[in-house]
């Protein structure tokens, strides 16, 4: 059997995974992540700020999210199928596709930020919606470069620990471009449209190089059933799994923050008054993100990750309040001391989602051998397929009326960047802070009712272990 495939379950206390390919695979997951944060992070603001798409038509932006929120969720499905009906070959089953998708990937990326100058209307929105289908498909399969965690070791202690460094490569990843675009805003300025087109260009050079570098010399060491099977009974399972049941309905309220997050790079500029240093709003966020992603990593060896998960709600809830309430201040007086204080309160806010990025992707490994001891297969895509089928129907519902509660709410200026009155800038400072802690609280709260934790975890471990080491020996 070839060394991607080689199972060393015998000892599962063995450390598998060598330093340099952890080193290299999370640098392939940093600048991967630089990847889809220039999208996520500023497509919104790129069709509002430079393409000006709602001077087409008032719903194009809700139009534009609902799209492709819900037509990839399909196409995703066929996807799914083919990834985890995928066999391991010689270099493995996931970085394989890793390995053909970053090129293609990129040039997408680039063509988001690029709209031909001759095209007006209806054929922009057809040409930004086109671009934006193709860029979600290839996340999906960009995907599993995340899922390679879960295949590199079969030490338990061991692929959480890869798990983890992965989700903090990730939301420093997920926040480096903010930083691009302040250095390349100094050069060129008042271009904005411009510095979303060198950002995009530099993360995918790079992003090509290491991704294609750390596919190289990361290995994938457990065993796959290579019996024949009908995917869809992997769907099926899914369902009926009761510790899925508590992921799926967390996912699905969580990702109502949705509209938080779109408010985000307005709040920034209403705040500011500069849309180009925006970076100082959005900055402290993602320090506080990864600052956060530390804290839980370490607080791991004391509680388990259940525990931490409802704790990080109650305090979302609590952070969010604190910073509603110095920003209702500061925009009813403009006293700028309050506006310091409130940008500091940001850094609170991203602690939280160091708990909100981390803790799931553990919780979906867990599950992940669950189903696997109990069906023999690995559903390492499709179970994020199902865990997406809520959060597809909650992030549709958040995207479409996010543009409209910018617009018809809180009454953002578009041409101007500027909301007047003060009531209708607390709208959006509500929708960021508030809308966001309850969404984080709610998302905790289904997490008293999972078992998939001590003592119940490490017997599904072993038994899986147990039933890879046979399955290992059949193969001989």
């Amino acid at each position: 059997m070839s060394q991607s495939t080689i199972l060393t379950a015998a000892d599962p206390n063995k450390k598998h995974v060598k330093t340099s390919e952890f080193i290299f695979y999370l640098a392939g997951v940093f600048f991967y992540t630089t990847m889809t944060g220039v999208v996520g992070a500023n497509r919104n603001t790129y069709l509002t700020n430079v393409l000006r798409i709602n001077d087409y038509n008032d719903n194009y932006h809700s139009m534009f999210n609902a799209i492709i929120t819900i037509v990839p969720f399909v196409l995703n499905f066929f996807i799914t199928l083919y990834i985890d009906g995928r066999k391991a070959g010689k270099k493995g089953k996931f970085r394989p596709i890793m390995q053909l998708i970053i090129i293609p990937m990129s040039i997408i990326m680039m063509l988001t930020f690029i709209t031909p100058p001759q095209l007006t209307g209806t054929l922009v929105f057809i040409y930004v919606t086109t671009i934006a289908l193709m860029w979600s498909i290839m996340c999906t399969f960009g995907n599993t470069i995340n899922m390679l965690p879960n295949v590199m070791t079969p030490n338990m202690k061991e692929r959480d620990q890869v798990l983890s460094l992965r989700s903090f490569a990730s939301a420093v990843g997920n926040s480096a471009p903010m930083l691009f675009l302040l250095i390349i805003g100094l050069i060129w300025k008042n271009n904005e449209g411009l510095q979303y087109i060198i950002c995009a260009a530099f993360c995918g050079v790079i992003g090509i190089i290491t991704v294609l570098l750390g596919m190289k010399l990361t290995r994938e060491r457990i065993s796959y059933s290579t019996e024949k099977r009908n995917p869809l009974l992997g769907f099926k399972d899914i369902i009926k799994n009761k510790h899925a049941h508590v992921v799926i309905l967390s996912e699905f309220l969580k990702s109502f923050r949705g509209i938080s997050t779109f408010m985000e790079g307005y709040l920034a500029i209403v705040l500011i008054g500069d849309p180009s240093k925006k970076i100082f709003v959005l900055l402290p966020v993602g320090i506080g993100t990864a600052v956060g992603m530390l804290v839980i990593n370490a607080l791991l060896k004391k509680f388990n990750a259940r525990v931490l998960y409802i704790a990080s709600g109650i305090y979302s809830v609590c952070a969010n309040i604190v910073a509603f309430t110095i920003g209702y201040f500061y925009f009813t007086t403009d006293s700028k001391p309050l506006m310091f204080v409130f940008i500091a309160c940001l850094f609170l806010i991203g602690l939280q989602f160091g708990a909100s990025n981390l803790l799931p992707l553990m919780f979906q490994a867990d599950v992940l051998e669950d189903l696997e001891l109990k069906t023999g297969k690995r559903l390492d895509a499709s179970l994020p397929y199902v865990i997406g089928l809520g959060t597809t129907i909650s992030g549709a519902i958040a995207s479409y009326f996010a543009p409209k509660l910018l617009d018809n709410v809180v009454h953002y200026d578009f041409v101007d960047g500027i909301v007047s009155a003060d009531t209708n800038r607390i709208a959006l400072l509500f929708f960021y802070t508030i809308v966001h802690g309850l969404m984080m609280f709610l998302a905790g709260v289904p997490f008293f009712f999972y078992k998939l934790t001590g003592k119940e975890k490490e017997r599904i471990h072993n038994e899986v272990l147990e039933m890879r080491a046979k399955l290992q020996a059949e193969a001989n």
